[in-house]
Formats: structure tokens, C-alpha cells, sequence
């Protein structure tokens, strides 16, 4: 079929003039056909509508061709819009030619399949409305947050995915045969970050990270994405008003962009724009535990971790994004500073999300004191002489610095309500998964 208009579906069902002659190409989604007729919803990336094919309204090769064509066949189609109010979007086409590019074999992907079977399929369950609804509204989240940083000065830039220094402890780190040596994935590009900062001053980066966590929740990928920023001369106040206004943002776009992806997804949209609009609370660690022991009765000793119980209990009584700061300094990583007006804690953040999604954000102020550096490193049995790059931004020109890590995996989870974040990425990495 030779054609120089082609239309998506969603123009069609957009508005285009009943009786209109239109062009349009995608997907079989459902079909089914009853003597002289063919019933078949068609799907492209924008949507899909449904086409009624009947006998004599074409050449009788390409009706056959019609009737014949399974689920995922390919096809280029033209015909009368029609509206009609059972249909999906309110139009039909009614079908004058029909060309099937490619009639597919039996789809392996039927009805009721277990979550691994899927998972297996992952390369053609792609194709499922949901799953396309997420990722639509994932490229919408990295989209904004681009634009969030670079509406504010703020520079791209990549850190190497190819490390030798831990980050984020090292029990997590995937390591990797390097020629005739050995180094690490990424877990995060902070400390080439802290780097940048002395030359870019605000800087930022969306890219890979892998964590070899041993956890099977419906929280946890290997390899994620995590959207970063690092910045001269801000405190932990600074980033954590970065961090709200990067997260209202985000939702903001989504909320304009991808009305139909949420329907799809079932999401409620006003919930998510008052949420683009709202003030998120700032509370300290101490403060969250007072709020678990007073308001739901759950002793958490001071100086341990919250745990994923403890976040989701909290979040119970918040129906926005909370900031945490001042974690306990003993159980934080090396490079977040004591707070001087409370030592025994870091400058240190983490934002939790309501219903029961978790930390989507965690950042800190950056230690710029070398001593304190080293004993925690030692501390951690880490060799300091692989650390000594790292200090040397402290030994030339230190400024105070601060950033934080987004989860885009976790952010994009909880914006779709997903039951699971392994449905907010292509292909999930997990630690009993690594293909297809």
C-alpha cells in the first residue's frame, strides 16, 4: 500500500471528521471474524482503535488476507472514520484496502500467565498496553528531569561506568576482568561527580547504576538508572528544596503529557497533580521515629536503619513526599559529614514516597575533612591509597558541596502505582535474572 499521510491512532481518535478517509498502520491487537466480517482492534505506539473489515468493501484477497491474520500481525490499512460510541475511543474505520506486512505465528503470550513466563517473553511482552503506558511515562521522567537541570544551569556530565573505588559499600559491587586486572560497575558516578563540580560548578547525569544487592523485593534491580546532581557551594538545605522541586516538576510534566497513559495505567491524575503542586514536609530521623513510636506504636531502637517497614509505616501518615535528614553518622557512608549542631548524625537526606513506594531519593552533604574520611575507610577495611584522587579535591581549592541520586526505576514505580518497579524498565536486571 503506497501512502504519504499515514495518521496514529490517536489523531484519528483525536477528532478527525466522521466520514474522513484516513491511512494507518500498526499492529493487530484483537481479532475476531464472523462469515462476511472482520472485527479487528488495531494498535500503534499512540494507541488503538478498532476496524471493521467487511467482504465486498475490498478486494477479496486482502479480506481473506484480513480474516486470516493472527494477533501481532502486522498491517497498513485505509477507510471511512466512523464514530461509534461502543468502540474504543468512540471511532471505528471502516476498512477499504487492507495489506498485511507480516502475518505473525501464534502469539506465545495468552491470558493468565504466571509473572516469570512473562518475564521470559519480556522481548514480546513489551508490546502489552501497561507495560507500553509505563515506559511512555518513563521517557517522559527523563525527558523532565533533563529539563529541570538545564532550565537551571545546571551541566550534563558523564561519569565512567567502569570504576575501581566502591561507593555505596562494597558488597554491592559487581566486579569486571579489566584486561589483566579487575574493576567495578558503577554504583553511582558521585565521586567523579565531586570531581566536576570544581570545573562545572552545577552538574548532573541520568545513566546506569548496578548494585549486587541480594534482595528480592518488589523495590530492587541490579542495574537501574539513577538521575544524579552534584553542585558547589549548596548545603543539605539546598539540595533537599532541589530535590521537592525536582520530584513536583517531574510529576507536572507527566501529568500534561500522558493523561492517556495513565488511564490506561488507571492511575488517578488529580491525585497526581495536587501532588505536583503540594509542600512536602522536611523531618529528621529522630523525628520519624518519634512519629512511628506515638502514632503507630512501633519501638525502633535510635541508630538503626529504617527499613523498608519502618518507611511504609511512616509514610502512612503522609500523603506526600517526605524528606528525612540526619541519619545516624555511624551507619552512612564515608563521605556524608557529622552535623555540627548534632555529631552523632550526617548532613544526610532520604525522600520517601506515600503509598508505600519507599526512598526515592537519597543525598547528603560531602565531607571535605581527609582525617575523617580516612578512619571510616579503614573503618571499612578499604585501602586509602586507592581513595587518594578523591581527597586531592579537598587538598586543592575544597569548597563546601552537596547531591543527591534519584531512582528513576523507583520515581517512575511510584508515579504509575506499578506493583512491581520491574515494570518501569525494558529489561529487568534482578539477582535470579539476566535475560533475555
Amino acid at each position: 500500500m503506497v501512502s504519504t499521510s499515514w495518521r496514529r491512532i490517536k489523531e484519528v481518535l483525536a477528532g478527525i471528521s466522521a466520514g474522513t478517509i484516513v491511512s494507518v498502520r500498526g499492529w493487530v491487537y484483537r481479532t475476531r471474524s464472523s462469515g462476511n466480517i472482520v472485527f479487528m482492534t488495531l494498535r500503534d505506539a499512540s494507541g488503538v482503535i478498532q476496524v471493521t473489515i467487511k467482504k465486498g468493501n475490498l478486494p477479496d484477497p486482502q479480506f481473506e488476507a484480513a480474516k486470516t491474520a493472527l494477533i501481532e500481525s502486522s498491517v497498513e490499512l485505509s477507510g471511512e472514520v466512523k464514530e461509534d460510541p461502543r468502540a474504543p475511543g468512540g471511532y471505528e474505520i471502516l476498512a477499504r484496502s487492507v495489506q498485511v506486512v507480516n502475518f505473525a505465528e501464534p502469539f506465545p503470550i495468552t491470558k493468565d500467565q504466571s509473572p516469570e513466563f512473562l518475564l521470559d517473553q519480556r522481548h514480546l511482552w513489551l508490546r502489552s498496553r501497561k507495560l507500553t503506558a509505563a515506559l511512555k511515562i518513563r521517557s517522559t521522567v527523563v525527558g523532565a528531569i533533563h529539563q529541570f537541570f538545564r532550565d537551571r544551569g545546571f551541566y550534563e556530565f558523564d561519569a565512567p561506568v567502569l570504576q575501581p573505588n566502591q561507593c555505596e559499600g562494597g558488597s554491592t559491587l559487581f566486579e569486571v576482568k579489566y584486561y589483566q586486572d579487575k574493576t567495578y560497575l558503577s554504583q553511582s558516578w558521585q565521586l567523579y561527580a565531586e570531581a566536576g563540580v570544581f570545573a562545572l560548578e552545577k552538574i548532573y547525569n541520568v545513566g546506569p547504576t548496578f548494585r549486587a544487592e541480594k534482595s528480592k523485593t518488589s523495590r530492587h534491580l541490579s542495574e537501574f538508572w539513577m538521575a544524579e546532581m552534584e553542585a558547589a557551594w549548596m548545603d543539605l538545605h539546598d539540595i533537599t528544596e532541589i530535590a521537592k522541586d525536582e520530584v513536583r516538576f517531574v510529576i507536572g510534566q507527566v501529568v500534561e503529557k500522558n493523561p492517556d497513559d495513565l488511564a490506561v495505567l488507571e492511575r488517578d491524575i488529580e491525585t497526581l497533580r495536587k501532588l505536583s503542586k503540594a509542600k512536602y514536609p522536611t523531618i529528621t530521623y529522630t523525628e520519624a521515629l518519634e512519629v512511628l513510636r506515638t502514632k503507630a506504636g512501633m519501638e525502633v531502637d535510635w541508630g538503626k536503619d529504617l527499613r523498608t517497614v519502618e518507611e511504609d509505616t511512616i509514610m502512612k501518615f503522609f500523603e506526600t513526599p517526605v524528606v528525612v535528614t540526619n541519619y545516624p553518622l555511624e551507619i552512612m557512608a564515608f563521605y556524608k559529614p557529622p552535623d555540627p549542631k548534632d555529631p552523632k548524625t550526617a548532613l544526610c537526606f532520604d525522600m520517601l514516597a506515600p503509598e508505600a513506594y519507599g526512598e526515592i531519593i537519597g543525598g547528603s552533604q560531602r565531607s571535605t575533612d581527609i582525617a575523617q574520611m580516612s578512619e571510616r575507610l579503614r573503618q571499612m577495611g578499604e585501602k586509602i591509597e586507592n581513595y587518594q584522587w578523591y581527597f586531592d579535591l579537598r587538598r586543592y581549592g575544597s569548597v563546601p558541596h552537596a547531591g543527591y541520586g534519584l531512582g528513576v526505576e523507583r520515581l517512575v514505580a511510584w508515579i504509575c502505582h506499578a506493583e512491581n518497579i520491574k515494570d518501569t524498565i525494558p529489561f529487568p536486571r534482578t539477582l535470579l535474572r539476566f535475560r533475555p
